[in-house]
């Protein structure tokens, strides 16, 4: 028996075995609900996503957390008042009256003891009198208490994460006040009843609180999703808050699933996971928009590293100098008139600051005209690493080496990529999945690509459904056509020519002009598979001038084995190459293409020793969410996203 259940009253009667398919069912509908591994609460998607949406484990006790998604509060009717008592005889007087309390029947014969007082008393209250002739006030009468707020309940949908659907959990107000737990994100820790709602709605089941063990209060004027329906470009504002929305929670668990098909299909077809290092000297790309690495010693300001990146972009020496000069201005400006001692001290700081960025700059610029720096300029400014350095845009390179000797690998991190357009499929920080598989040529690794998209569209429709529904319902209503198309319809191969002649024929659009020779951009590519066959489309043997060096140059000596899968909706997903192992031809390919060989000499080496054909390919694994979703900007499915100005947290 799991720990924390019950044990049952008596023993249930013996019942004849069902069939195995029966029993699986029925089990899922008895089984109780589990508390999570490591916290005593239960996940709602155990009881929520059930073939019977929890009914089966109606008259439980659960403990369940989450955030408030919306509440209402309902106030309880007045208890009815009791009905009149028939009336009695007083006996003393002789009166017929209602049934009184002592002091009610007390104060009705006052005017009696009254009377009687006056005529033994000689009538008056002599006290009163004296107290009234001296001037002397009356005691104030205390005003009377604020009635207590009427008995209300709480109805709040709560939800943990772990599904679309949400909790209904009904709270007394004699628990916890409504004022406390009404307002949109308010954190609950909950232990109640599981039962039936009293009226037919979207719940199967609401949970009746029976105490209340925790609750995370919410300052509605500053919490950003207090406001309703907010869109996806305002909540890039608030990324710690944005994973409690809907809409970002179900692509995330979306995500989620492609990050595991990722690595089960992977590992289930004999890849060994490696990972590639983010530093690295090596351009794979022959990329110029590259995160070059500089050791800047004692910068730990944030604005200071703001000043030195827009510095390093253009501004003169000059003109930092000429800041420093109105810094210094102002610094003897407040110190005459000794007014301001904080103003002070910050532009003394911040005079030192833009000194320190002119030091920088002027040695900077030493380097680049190889003017001689002394010993204190180069301490400064020494590299932590004796080369260049950047942060790598492609792990290809590096994942031949480990292919060349355990076969078949493939590597799943972040990759970088310093640019500053406002495109909607691209971020400074990109996730890849990188593939190399020794032994193999151009055809074999497209089949290996269209294979992993299969497997992945398929392994997220059949772990999702949930969440798909609800984004067939919200954002894309053909994410789900989509998916499947991908599984029924095998993808249009067609070679870099064939494209080219296709695209001559869109006549209309003059945006899809191309001459013969020229790369496909990213318009091309969509039109393509949009427009032109409406499907997923592999173009292959590409001119060799558009393709990084080290792609395997083909027989006829123009174009080389490379290509690219082109998805409806999302443009290039995928693009793979075959390498190439022999080292004359590769040598010349760098030296026509400006490439320093020095720099690649471990990558010569490969083909020095033990040269082998090999083939990969890389998967820009944010734009495969991007294609399972519907979303149209990539920012908006990556966790954190990094792009040009924005990295706030």
């Amino acid at each position: 028996m799991a720990s924390g259940e019950a044990a049952p009253a008596e023993a249930p009667p013996r019942v004849p075995s069902p069939a195995p398919a029966a029993a699986a069912a029925a089990a899922a509908v008895v089984a109780p609900a589990a508390p999570s591994k490591y916290s005593s609460r239960v996940v709602l998607r155990t009881v929520l996503e059930r073939s019977d949406g929890g009914l089966g484990l109606v008259g439980e006790k659960l403990v369940v957390g989450g955030w408030v998604k919306s509440s209402r509060e309902e106030k309880k009717e007045a208890p009815a008042a009791p009905a009149p008592a028939p009336p009695v005889q007083d006996k003393v007087f002789g009166a017929e009256h209602k049934d009184v309390s002592c002091v009610e029947l007390f104060q009705t014969r006052i005017p009696i003891f009254r009377s009687i007082m006056k005529i033994f008393g000689g009538g008056g209250h002599p006290t009163r009198q004296r107290i009234e002739a001296a001037g002397a006030k009356p005691m104030p009468v205390p005003s009377p208490l604020p009635p207590p707020p009427p008995p209300s309940v709480a109805f709040l949908q709560i939800s943990d994460g772990s599904c679309v659907a949400t909790l209904l959990v009904e709270v007394d107000s004699s628990l916890a006040s409504p004022s406390l737990l009404l307002p949109t994100g308010t954190c609950l820790l909950v232990e109640g009843t599981l039962k039936k709602p009293e009226t037919q709605g979207k719940h199967t089941v609401e949970l009746k609180a029976e105490n209340i063990l925790h609750i995370g209060m919410v300052d509605q004027d500053s919490y950003i999703l207090s406001k309703k329906r907010l869109p996806l470009d305002a909540l890039r504002n608030s990324l710690q808050f944005r994973p409690r929305t809907t809409t970002v929670a179900s692509v995330m668990r979306i995500r989620n699933a492609l990050t595991f098909a990722t690595h089960l299909f992977f590992h289930d077809n004999g890849f060994l996971n490696v990972q590639v290092p983010i530093i690295t000297s090596t351009d794979d790309e022959g990329s110029s928009q590259k995160f070059h690495l500089v050791v800047l010693p004692g910068l730990t300001d944030s604005k200071r590293d703001q000043t030195v990146v827009k510095g390093s972009d253009g501004v003169s020496v000059e003109a930092i100098k000429a800041a420093a000069r109105e810094k210094s201005k102002l610094v003897e400006e407040l110190k005459r008139t000794d007014s301001n001692r904080e103003a002070l001290v910050a532009a003394l700081q911040d005079l030192k600051k833009t000194d320190g960025l002119a030091s920088q700059l002027e040695a900077q610029e030493k380097l680049k005209r190889g003017t001689p720096m002394n010993a204190e300029e180069m301490k400064f400014f020494e590299d932590f690493f004796p080369n260049k350095t950047y942060l790598t845009a492609s792990g290809r390179l590096h994942l031949e080496s480990y292919a060349c000797a355990l076969g078949q690998v493939y590597s799943f991190g972040p990759r970088f990529q310093a640019d500053r357009s406002e495109s909607h499929k691209e971020a400074a920080e990109m996730w890849m999945v990188e593939v190399e598989i020794a032994f193999s040529e151009l055809e074999d690794v497209m089949k290996c690509a269209e294979n992993f998209l299969k497997f992945s569209c398929k392994w997220i429709m059949d772990n999702c459904a949930e969440d798909f529904q609800f984004v067939a319902k919200r954002i894309d209503k053909a994410c789900i056509d989509r998916l499947q198309s991908i599984l029924s319809k095998p993808s249009v191969k067609i070679t870099y020519r064939e494209a080219v002649g296709a695209l001559k024929k869109a006549t209309d659009n003059k945006e899809m002009k191309i001459e013969e020779g020229g790369a496909l951009t990213a318009a091309h590519l969509s039109y393509l598979a949009d427009e032109i066959h409406k499907s997923p489309v592999i173009v292959y043997n590409y001119p060799k001038e558009v393709k990084p060096f080290y792609v395997r140059q083909n027989d006829d000596g123009e174009t080389v084995a490379a290509f690219d899968m082109v998805l409806p909706k999302v443009g290039r997903l995928l693009t793979g190459s075959q390498s190439e192992e022999r080292i004359d031809l590769l040598s010349k390919r760098m030296k026509d293409r400006g490439v320093p060989q020095e720099q690649y000499e471990w990558y010569m080496d490969l083909r020095r020793h033990g040269t082998v054909k090999h083939s990969g390919f890389s998967v820009g694994f944010d734009l495969m969410v991007l294609f399972a979703t519907g979303l149209t900007d990539v920012r908006d499915v990556i966790p954190f996203p990094r792009s040009f100005g924005k990295a706030d947290c």
